[in-house]
């Protein structure tokens, strides 16, 4: 499987560059979450990354790569399905 560098912004892994696996579209995962286990041996807490152009393209709205950004609020933000006829901020 392919590869990518991928830079990654804000939260614990600032500044860190990591080889994400691709999928086969050739982009890396829309989410990426890191387990951290606990030192006391409790539940791990996750990290989690949202994908997000590295910047925007010049020619065609292609873009030069993808980085990830620290979500804070990890799991709660953005689940669900997102059906095309659901309203802005709906369930679903």
């Amino acid at each position: 499987m392919k590869s990518e560098d991928t830079p990654f912004v804000g939260g614990p892994l600032d500044g860190r560059v990591l080889p994400i696996l691709l999928g086969p579209t050739g982009h890396p995962p829309k989410v990426y979450r890191v387990p951290v286990p606990d030192e006391a041996g409790g539940t791990p807490t996750v990290l989690v990354y949202r994908r997000v152009a590295k910047a925007a393209g010049k020619r065609l709205g292609l873009h030069p790569g993808w980085k990830y950004e620290y979500d804070p609020e990890g799991d709660q933000a953005g689940t669900g399905l997102k059906w095309p006829w659901s309203k802005p901020g709906g369930t679903g």
